[in-house]
């Protein structure tokens, strides 16, 4: 069992920056590989980014990739996402997920989730 927090998220304004940061519970948490996942208002969740067990892999939506950068320190048992150059279009409520094997980008093939964290971009 894995319980997600994430934290992190807010107000800003266009082309700013926020760190969201997800802290896991358990044990094993080095076990999962760990995403990303973005919800807008009147739309589906979204794949935004995900790593591997031990952070040497990642993968990104191309909506994000250049300005977002996913990343985990296990031994603090916390994924982070750093959100650079934000957009209005990068408005919703992101989520942190926990999958055992390889990272994915298939919403569909994590067992765990957060509450998730708002991200509103505004000037």
């Amino acid at each position: 069992q894995v319980q997600l927090v994430e934290s992190g998220g807010g107000l800003v304004q266009p082309g700013g920056s926020l760190r969201l940061s997800c802290a896991a519970s358990g044990r094993t948490f080095s076990s999962y590989a760990m995403g990303w996942f973005r919800q807008a208002p009147g739309k589906e969740r979204a794949f935004v980014a995900t790593i591997n067990w031990s952070g040497a892999s990642t993968y990104y939506a191309n909506s994000v990739e250049g300005r977002f950068t996913i990343s985990r320190d296990n031994a603090k048992n916390m994924v982070y996402l750093q959100m650079n150059s934000l957009k209005p279009e990068d408005t919703a409520l992101y989520y942190c997920a926990a999958k055992m094997g390889r990272g994915s980008s298939r919403l569909t093939e994590y067992n765990y989730w957060g509450q998730g964290t708002q991200v509103t971009v505004s000037s």
